[in-house]
Order: C-alpha cells, then sequence, then structure tokens
C-alpha cells in the first residue's frame, strides 16, 4: 500500500503530455477533469520516493490507482465496524454497501487490466458499474430513513465517487481520441445472430428443446435437487474453470430468494417455460429490505443467461418497491423470461444486459437501474396501480454524463394488463421519469398503446434533470405514439436521424466486439 501511495505521489500536478479530450476539449492535467481539486488533493496527498516509476504512469493510471486506493482503504474501514451496533434498517443498508463496495473494488481491477488487456468499452461500462454501485449504496440509506448517516459513511469520504467520475472522463476521452486519430474498431455485421460473447454451443442451447443438463432442479424430487439454491451451492463443487455450467429448472413454483454472487460466472438457467417454471418471493422496502436486497432472484456473476423462466415479486402495491430481479451481470442474456411485479420489478442495476422476448409486468418506475440495457421483441405490460399513483415504465439511473448506460427499448410493445385494462381511463401512464440526473432512454420502433400519456413522460421533481437528460423516441407505432403532445423539455427528442438512433442499437449500444450469423433465436443487431 505504501508503496503504491509512493507511485501516485511522482505524478506531479503539472502533467502536460497527454492529449485526450473529454466533451470535446483536450485534458493536458487535473484541471481539465470533472472534480480537479480531487485530483490535485490526490496527488498532493502521496510522497514521492520512487522516482524511476514517474514514466511508467499516465494520467490514467494515476486516477485509476488513486480511486482504487481510497476505494480499499473505505472498504477496510467499513470492514472493521461491528455491525450489531447498527440498528436493523441501517444494518442492512451497511451489508449492502460492503458488497457494492467489493463490486467497485473488482471493477478497478479490471480497468487496470488485471485479468488482461480491456477495451475502451470495457473500461467506460465496468467505471460506469462503479459509479452505479456508489449511488445504489448511498440510495439504500436514504430509503431506509438512514439519511443523516450517509456523510459519515466510509463508503462515501475520500471523495470515492468524485475520484471515480474523474477516471471515467479520462477512459471515455481516451477511446474519443482514438477514434478521432483514425483507430480502428472492428465493424459490426449486419447478420442477424447473437452477440459475441454468446458461444456456438450456447447458442444452440439457447435454440434447443432439449437440454443437456449439469444439474436438474425438480419441485417433486424427480431432479437432483428441490431448490435452486441448493443446486447452485452444489455447482461450486461440480463446475470446473470457465466452462458454462447448465442447470435446468423444471416446471414448479420455487419459493425462494436466489442470489448469483460474483464468483459464479457463465451460468445457464433453463425452465420449461413463461409461468411455468416459477421462483417467487416478496422482499419489499416497507418490510424493512433495502430496493437493492428485495429482489426474489439476484445474480451478479458474469455471463449469465436465463431462458424460459418466470421472476416474481408478490409484495403487491401497497408495499412499494419490491425487486423481482435484480441484475449486475456483465455479458448477460435473458430470453424468453417473465418478470412480474408492481413498482420497480426489473432491476438492470449495472453492466450490459440484453432481454429477448420477455414479458415485464409493473407500475411504477418497473424497468429501472443504470446499466447498458437492450430490451428487443420484448412486451411491457402496465398494471393497475394503487388510487393514488401514476405508472412510469422507465426510470434510469445515470448519475454521470460520461457513463455509458441507459434503456434502450427496441422492436417492443407497451399496453395495459388485464388488471388495468377496465379501469385504464383512470390512472396515467407515461414512458419514464429522471430518477437521476443523467437518465437516458430510448424508446425505438415500437408499438405504445393508447394507455401512454400524450406528454410521453413525467417530471420526477421539479425541473429536476429535464434539461440533462436524454429521452428519446424513434419511429414508434399504435395510439400512443404520437409525439405532438409530448413534453417540450430541453433533454427529450424526436429522433429523426438513422444515425443517432442507431447509437441504441444491440450493435452500437451493447459495444459487441463481433457478430455471429445465428441460427435459431433471432437476435438484430441494427434497426
Amino acid at each position: 500500500m505504501a508503496k503504491l501511495w509512493a507511485v501516485l505521489g511522482l505524478v506531479s500536478l503539472c502533467i502536460t503530455t497527454l492529449n485526450v479530450v473529454v466533451n470535446g476539449a483536450p485534458i493536458t492535467s487535473c484541471s481539465q477533469t470533472p472534480y480537479p481539486e480531487v485530483c490535485y488533493s490526490l496527488a498532493a496527498d502521496a510522497t514521492p520516493q520512487v522516482a524511476e516509476e514517474k514514466t511508467r504512469l499516465g494520467f490514467g493510471d494515476f486516477t485509476l490507482r488513486g480511486a482504487m486506493v481510497r476505494a480499499q482503504r473505505a472498504h477496510q474501514l467499513a470492514s472493521a465496524v461491528d455491525m450489531a451496533s447498527l440498528d436493523g434498517r441501517a444494518r442492512a443498508a451497511w451489508a449492502d454497501c460492503m458488497e457494492l463496495s467489493e463490486g467497485t473494488i473488482r471493477s478497478l481491477n479490471r480497468s487496470m487490466g488485471s485479468s488482461g488487456q480491456p477495451s475502451d468499452e470495457d473500461i467506460q461500462t465496468w467505471l460506469s458499474a462503479a459509479i452505479a454501485n456508489q449511488q445504489t449504496c448511498q440510495d439504500g440509506f436514504k430509503e431506509l430513513n438512514q439519511a443523516t448517516s450517509v456523510t459519515a459513511l466510509p463508503f462515501a469520504s475520500d471523495n470515492i465517487s468524485e475520484l471515480l467520475s474523474n477516471s471515467l472522463a479520462v477512459a471515455k476521452s481516451n477511446a474519443v481520441s482514438k477514434l478521432q486519430g483514425g483507430g480502428s474498431r472492428r465493424l459490426l455485421s449486419k447478420e442477424k445472430g447473437y452477440p459475441s460473447w454468446v458461444s456456438a454451443a450456447d447458442r444452440k442451447l439457447l435454440q434447443s428443446a432439449s437440454v443437456n443438463a449439469d444439474l436438474v432442479v425438480a419441485k417433486d424430487g424427480s431432479g437432483h435437487y428441490k431448490t435452486i439454491s441448493e443446486a447452485l451451492a452444489a455447482s461450486t463443487k461440480l463446475r470446473s474453470g470457465a466452462k458454462r455450467f447448465v442447470i435446468r429448472v423444471k416446471a414448479g413454483i420455487y419459493k425462494e430468494n436466489v442470489d448469483i454472487p460474483k464468483s459464479m460466472k457463465n451460468l445457464i438457467l433453463v425452465g420449461d417455460g413463461i409461468d411455468a417454471t416459477v421462483v417467487t418471493g416478496s422482499r419489499n422496502v416497507v418490510d424493512g429490505s433495502t430496493t437493492f436486497r428485495s429482489a426474489t432472484f439476484a445474480v451478479t456473476g458474469d455471463g449469465f443467461i436465463a431462458r424460459d423462466m418466470t421472476f416474481e415479486n408478490t409484495a403487491g402495491p401497497q408495499k412499494y418497491q419490491a425487486v423481482a430481479l435484480r441484475s449486475g451481470s456483465d455479458l448477460s442474456v435473458f430470453y424468453r423470461c417473465s418478470f412480474k411485479g408492481y413498482q420497480d420489478t426489473l432491476y438492470v442495476q449495472s453492466q450490459r444486459q440484453f432481454y429477448r422476448e420477455c414479458d415485464i409486468y409493473g407500475t411504477v418506475d418497473f424497468i429501472f437501474g443504470d446499466s447498458v440495457a437492450v430490451l428487443q421483441n420484448c412486451n411491457m405490460y402496465v398494471r393497475r396501480p394503487m388510487s393514488n399513483q401514476k405508472n412510469t415504465v422507465t426510470a434510469q439511473g445515470r448519475t454521470d454524463p460520461n457513463e455509458n448506460t441507459g434503456i434502450s427499448i427496441h422492436n417492443s410493445k407497451v399496453t395495459s394488463a388485464s388488471d388495468l385494462k377496465p379501469v385504464q381511463g383512470s390512472f396515467k401512464t407515461y414512458l419514464g421519469r429522471p430518477w437521476k440526473q443523467y437518465s437516458r432512454t430510448v424508446f425505438m420502433k415500437s408499438t405504445l398503446d393508447n394507455l401512454v400519456d400524450p406528454a410521453g413522460w413525467l417530471e420526477w421533481s421539479g425541473n429536476f434533470a429535464l434539461s440533462t437528460l436524454y429521452y428519446g423516441e424513434h419511429m414508434n407505432t399504435g395510439a400512443g405514439a404520437g409525439t405532438s403532445g409530448r413534453v417540450k423539455w430541453p433533454g427529450f427528442r424526436v429522433i429523426t436521424s438513422v444515425s443517432e438512433a442507431s447509437k441504441f442499437t444491440v450493435g452500437n449500444f451493447l459495444s459487441g466486439s463481433s457478430w455471429i450469423p445465428g441460427t435459431g433465436v433471432p437476435f438484430t443487431a441494427g434497426l
């Protein structure tokens, strides 16, 4: 640790040799970062001792290493706290923050090349996830009425969030600089297929009616285990290396809260179909869970794939935030799945996620989070809320303008669920509202039924984020798709440019390195 601080100290305050840009302007020193005073204080906080290492450090390494050291220090301080001294709600939020801070450290390690040479897109994704983790931690304390504790948290100390923003700005500017300098970016095929992270064997599995599973879960006892959690625990002993591990979950109602941690990578869960294989729970914020921890099914292990399953939270609208599924799994795929809840049904918390031919049911902010998420050929079913509520399909949570995150809904449908249809006129429904300052959501080539209010979008609180958000609509159809009555916010736009809309396609928005012409399940890379 001392040596690392010494290395940081070697980076002087007058770094002027690097030619990178942020928002079109060159960064030559701390003065051009989003938080220059934090950048300067980081350099001043170190004592130079190892002069020969100075030439090895660039500006990006300087900011990343600084964020890493402070994130590790915060985690160490938090680990030393006596959890028994906290009340139940604070303890729940604290536990979330411990997990999230570990995720932040992991994202920084990966960004620094601990497991290979990451691409610019990878680094932007992982740093965006780290920023989302910081925000999720603080949100947990606020929603459990522990807001006075937030500023004293180790997780919020040492300007970690600001250092992450500085690192993200440099990472994004590096990517822009390479493109402006003619750097190569591999072209994406216009074929229909799977994203490059889905192997040929996985594609065959996803389209096959029969499944050659490593383990079988069956409620009736006809498999290896009766619960998904038992099968997951067993999988840690049975699997080897990074090979895909397939768990077949037979038809049945599984009343359990499932958590797939970051150590469980490349898992595939295959059910017997929507509403046949059902994972159900009822955790919620009213009864003491944080939104983060309320999820019936949570996954952070990278490369997760689920097929033909239903994930639900049955807490009901009166219990407010109650998540059916939360994903922080990078390069994850959900195919022919259903997500059922009311408020906060599908939590696309962070990293790159793809949803194909899925059904999402909910009322308030029922698709929300700060990931790079594309939902394609999906159905959003708006349910009946409580009498004093308005429905909002999305609530995207981008807090930094340099994050590569957002929610893109393509070739999908927004319509009423069966319980809303008879009373549809009594409730207003909107496409989304800005949960955070740089909220970003687009609806493209989708069918919007007549339940969508002519204004389209709803304020969160007064003028908050109306000029900094990015909300777009491109070539939608249906009775609710007319844009003449849409909000007049500076951040809203009707996207008429194909090149602008193409930024939010699977091929571009998810930053896939290549596309493999596929058989079986179609996957549209472009518009």
